[in-house]
């Protein structure tokens, strides 16, 4: 399966409930209320309805193999087939190709689980398959989910199963469930009406923010019941209150009573929380209600991994203390570009456009290669392996794409953003070295692109060629100083071996492709070339946000502690244009800043606008 049917992914699904604009390199959502309901449509024609399916818990022994029958009316207009392109099966949902604890012998793999029994199901006829459970050996209570999914195509809506699972010793199964009762009660579309609901959509799977930072979070939640829904919630427990944001009553996050959504539709509804104030993982519970009843398998689970605390970047350590006077070297930087997983079917395949070679982590030539010449690669089990067209290689280290030619170009050739995550640009093309590297602490493996700074600089996509020109260097300027922050200290993802992500939790890195479409840019760079913004002799943080409502924060207004030149500015054009906060709200607005440099501002009078007392500094040449 590809990426673009996953869980958060922008499926065309229903009406439009909102209108995602670009600014900065952040994305902003505005609600449209006047709709009056959401209609879900089947998707290219493919929908199903369930007619026999487990709705009563499940008991089974530890190491216990157990069958279950599902059978689901084709209820769309297109065929299911078991066999060729899209055929139907089913994969383990909510968290969409995760592995299973229930694999069972069967399974084309962890993540993928029952194959279509009939060869052809036509519109209106029913199709079965066997899902086969071997229950893990820890007893608990479990829960599964799995969706109907038509292969690289799309999730089938109507297709959802949901399971509980209670894994006891045997002892405890006799007593919980007398041995005439049957093992699994059914459900058929005949049965009395029912409120049902499932998280078919959510902005995004992982959220990664800063302490304390406000979120702004969607989801889409499909009514797979019998019974219409006259009003729809998101709430919260009492513990979670203190995070949510917003007037609503303590426990509602969000409210929608506007439209009825019939059985098969999808309603949006968009809340706002802060993520917790201290770094780690954590796991955000909200549940959805329906009809004022609150429908228990339909919690949403938000994973938020808070990568620091505001007083935690503040204070953490530099690595190299180097007195700012002197001039350094240009940095090198290391950015995480990819996650390998699903997307790319857990390898990559990788091509530069000069002669290169593939070393491993400790430098040692594994293989040399012409200009064009592609590497198939992949991470499983502890070794690294690779395919350079004469069969399957394997290595104890890391490996590492390097170009003969310092800044030549990379491509990792089965990754295409417009295929898999509906963009506009390719956005597979890095300039220097690529490398792939797996990380226990997370358990994946990324693709880290090692740059040079100003390169780095030139494919970053926090503007556009559309920008003022002032405003453009004022941004490349404190993203430099950004990029050397975290590069000083190298603790920010030092667990995965990168400075930073090329994602908008950092600063949104798009690559080679982006610097040739936005030319502009690199001459941003060049003008203000090694220049960062310091105080006191140090490198200055700079946080900057996409616009304001008025006036911008200081830094102890959102965050821990005080920072010198981080105080509250006015922002007299956001104000004229009654725009409201969009953003942290410290340090630069963006919108301001843009409007400045369009009233003749210049761009290191911005920056002294909105961080007081700073110096700029020259780095390197």
């Amino acid at each position: 399966m590809k990426r673009f049917l996953h869980q958060n992914a922008a499926l065309p699904l229903g009406r439009q409930v909102g209108k995602k604009i670009a600014l900065f390199g952040l994305v902003f959502f505005f609600a449209v209320t006047s709709i009056p309901f959401a209609n879900a449509a089947p998707r290219k024609g493919y929908e199903a309805k369930v007619v026999t399916a487990p709705i009563e818990t499940i008991i089974m022994a530890p190491g216990e193999t157990k069958t279950i029958s599902l059978t689901y009316k084709n209820s769309g207009k297109t065929a299911w087939k078991r066999k060729g392109a899209g055929y139907v099966s089913f994969y383990t949902a909510d968290k969409n190709y995760r592995k299973s604890v229930f694999e069972a012998k069967n399974w084309f793999d962890a993540t993928h689980a029952a194959l279509l029994k009939e060869t052809t199901v036509k519109p209106g006829a029913s199709g079965n398959f066997k899902l086969v459970l071997k229950a893990p050996e820890k007893v608990g209570t479990y829960k599964e989910a799995f969706g109907m999914v038509a292969e690289d195509i799309t999730w089938i809506p109507g297709g959802e199963l949901k399971l509980v699972i209670e894994v006891q010793k045997p002892g405890t199964v006799a007593k919980a469930k007398p041995a005439s009762a049957p093992s699994v009660k059914l459900v058929s579309d005949t049965s009395a009406p029912t409120l049902s609901a499932f998280l078919l959509l959510r902005s995004t799977k992982l959220v990664t923010a800063e302490g304390n930072e406000q979120i702004v979070y969607k989801v889409g939640m499909k009514n797979t019941g019998t019974t219409p829904w006259m009003k729809r919630e998101v709430r919260s427990s009492d513990a979670l209150a203190i995070a949510s944001v917003g007037a609503l009553p303590t426990t509602q996050i969000a409210l929608n009573t506007s439209g009825v959504v019939e059985p098969g539709a999808l309603d949006f509804l968009s809340f706002v929380f802060k993520a917790p104030p201290t770094k780690g993982m954590y796991t955000i519970k909200y549940q959805f209600a329906a009809n004022d009843v609150v429908l228990s398998d339909a919690e949403i689970l938000i994973p938020v991994e808070v990568t620091s605390d505001a007083e935690d970047v503040l204070n953490s350590p530099v690595l190299d203390a180097t007195i700012l006077q002197n001039m350094i070297p240009e940095p090198m930087l290391r950015i995480g570009v990819l996650i390998v997983d699903e997307e790319t079917n857990n390898e990559v395949k990788i091509s530069c456009n000069t002669d290169w070679k593939l070393v491993d982590g400790n430098g040692a030539l594994l293989a040399e290669q012409a200009a064009n010449q592609s590497i198939n690669a992949f991470y499983k089990n502890s070794r690294y392996y690779f395919n350079r067209g004469q069969g399957l290689e394997q290595s104890s280290f890391f490996l590492r794409f390097v170009p003969n030619t310092e800044g030549a170009v990379c491509k990792i050739e089965n990754f295409d953003k417009r295929v898999t995550r509906r963009a506009g640009y390719a956005e597979n093309t890095f300039r220097n070295i690529l490398e792939l590297r797996y990380n226990s602490k997370k358990d994946r493996t990324w693709v880290i692109n090692e740059v040079k700074m100003e390169e780095y600089l030139a494919g970053l996509g926090e503007t556009s060629e559309l920008s003022d020109h002032e405003f453009k260097k004022t941004l490349i300027t404190i993203a430099r100083t950004y990029a050397l922050y975290h590069f000083e200290r190298a603790t920010k993802h030092a667990n995965e071996f990168f400075h930073m992500n090329s994602s908008a939790d950092d600063q949104v890195y798009r690559g080679y492709e982006y610097e040739v479409n936005n030319p502009s840019i690199r001459l941003s760079a060049q003008e203000t070339r090694g220049v960062t913004v310091t105080y006191e002799g140090r490198t200055a943080i700079t946080p900057y946000f996409s616009r304001s409502d008025g006036r911008t924060r200081d830094w102890g207004e959102v965050w821990h502690g005080t920072v010198a030149w981080i105080k509250s500015v006015p922002t007299p054009c956001d104000a004229a244009n009654g725009r409201k906060l969009w953003g942290h709200g410290v340090g630069l607005s963006a919108s301001e800043a843009l409007c400045m440099a369009k009233s003749g501002r210049k761009w290191d009078d911005i920056l002294k606008y909105f961080y007081q007392g700073i110096d700029l500094t020259k780095r390197w040449m």
